[in-house]
């Protein structure tokens, strides 16, 4: 999708690369664009009308509001580096600027502010079932101080990544290494695995109160508060799918080591001199 996922061809200068692009990835950027565009104006709309209206300023409502307030940081991210993508691709450039590390680093913060989002959405909703009568973790102060406490985290998590974006594709290097391992700790396994397990409390929750006697409300709240969480579960589920499937569609060249796609290289080039050979024999 990126103009840097191409093979560069010999032509260079100091600060570009000229190269031979596919017109699908200029059509792949516009749509990204399109997209990212309509969802940064529903979020818009949506934190507008949460702010204005004062029946929506609840605590459910004000961590939904956070969520929509990430996913529309992450928008903006990712629609400022489509449009440099955009340009790069429609220009067959490959120019590496000075703001592609920012551009890494907001994407990283707001992708993992959304899924932290999500894990304080499901650690709410375990609170109302399991400790009901525990109203002061469930007060808007305490759940707002864990907003804030969320996004300090994300930003300064995203520092050590910083420091390790590989400035030509605006992303940290696709091999294994501590930083990689320290990213996929921090930004997929603590919040998946959290909104896993609260999802897993619930639902074992949920069936001991259905066989004890226990009121017809308190169960209705429970089984409410388990399709929210359950809802969290598929969401949180797209977003990683969505992310690995992005990262996956296309591999920069340089993304391998040389050791391995060397040999690779001198194989297919191999195979092909032989079957040269041979088609040239049999011909004469």
């Amino acid at each position: 999708m990126n103009a840097s996922m191409m093979l560069p061809d010999t032509l260079k200068d100091s600060n570009s690369t000229i190269i031979n692009n596919q017109s699908w990835f200029i059509t792949i950027d516009v749509l990204l664009i399109i997209c990212l565009t309509l969802a940064i104006i529903l979020a818009i709309i949506f934190l507008f009308i949460v702010s204005i209206d004062s029946s929506c300023q609840t605590v459910p409502m004000i961590l939904i509001a956070n969520s929509c307030f990430s996913g529309l940081s992450l928008a903006v991210a990712l629609l400022w580096s489509t449009i440099v993508t955009f340009h790069n691709d429609l220009n067959q450039i490959q120019y590496q600027d000075p703001t592609c590390i920012m551009r890494a680093y907001f994407i990283y913060v707001t992708f993992a502010a959304l899924c932290y989002s999500l894990l304080l959405q499901a650690i709410y909703r375990y609170i109302i079932v399991i400790y009901p009568n525990r109203l002061s973790w469930q007060s808007k102060q305490r759940q707002l101080f864990l907003i804030c406490l969320s996004w300090i985290f994300v930003f300064l998590y995203a520092v050590p990544v910083l420091l390790k974006v590989d400035d030509q594709i605006c992303q940290m290097p696709l091999h294994l290494a501590v930083i990689t391992v320290y990213n996929t700790l921090c930004v997929y396994f603590i919040p998946v695995s959290g909104i896993i397990l609260v999802y897993i409390k619930i639902v074992l929750y949920v069936k001991e109160m259905s066989k004890n006697v226990t009121t017809a409300n308190n169960l209705i709240r429970a089984q409410r508060e388990l399709k929210m969480v359950h809802q969290i579960v598929i969401l949180i589920s797209i977003l990683l799918s969505l992310d690995f499937s992005f990262s996956g569609f296309l591999f920069p060249d340089h993304h391998f080591p040389d050791f391995l796609t060397t040999p690779i290289k001198l194989a297919i080039r191999n195979i092909t001199n032989q079957r040269t050979n041979t088609i040239a024999a049999t011909m004469t």
